[in-house]
């Protein structure tokens, strides 16, 4: 009676570790999907802003046509980008065309001074510092996760979960996400 009470609870140990390992790997690629749906929400809302700074610069630079359009072109291959690389090689050529429109506006006092054009860089430094903060926390639940899967016991459940290694959001190879800003006197 004694060894089938030990067995017995060395069984019912066993089932909640089973289950405690499962629901971990579960809720850690929910935490991933989460973190990812964040830096989603902060890059469409870059996006989102971006036209409203294009239309206050051009109305000082008509001359620039053509970084504007390219500007519009980074929009869209950003709103369209899927997954983690695609979207940070989006970011990034959204990052370089957005440089050049903050450089156009360094020609133009008038527009520097401008409420608008100051309230919109403001908002857009603020979505940049939130689109940092949503990677770092993605990025850290992505390494959580694919540490999991890899060890033991979260790599015989992974595959039966349809667990796949998740892909980090960096930049593309030789480029930073942000660029430092350029102090001039």
């Amino acid at each position: 009676m004694k060894n089938l009470i030990i067995v017995a609870v060395v069984g019912v140990i066993a089932a909640l570790w089973l289950v405690s390992t499962r629901n971990g790997l579960i809720r850690q690629d929910e935490t991933v999907k989460e973190q990812w749906s964040q830096i989603d929400t902060q890059l469409l809302r870059r996006a989102d802003l971006v036209p409203n700074l294009v239309e206050t610069v051009k109305g000082y630079a008509t001359h620039e046509k053509d970084i504007f359009i390219q500007v519009a072109e980074a929009r869209s291959r950003l709103l369209s980008a899927n997954g983690p690389v695609a979207k940070a090689e989006a970011n990034a050529s959204m990052n370089d065309w957005l440089g050049r429109v903050m450089a156009i506006a360094e020609n133009y006092p008038a527009l520097r001074a401008s409420e608008t054009f100051t309230r919109l860089q403001d908002e857009l430094a603020g979505t940049e510092n939130r689109i940092a903060v949503a990677r770092t926390r993605y990025n850290e639940a992505v390494k959580n996760l694919n540490a999991s899967i890899r060890g033991i016991p979260g790599c015989y459940f992974a595959p039966g979960l349809d667990l796949k290694k998740a892909e980090y959001f960096q930049p593309p190879q030789g480029q930073n996400l942000v660029q430092p800003p350029q102090v001039k006197f």
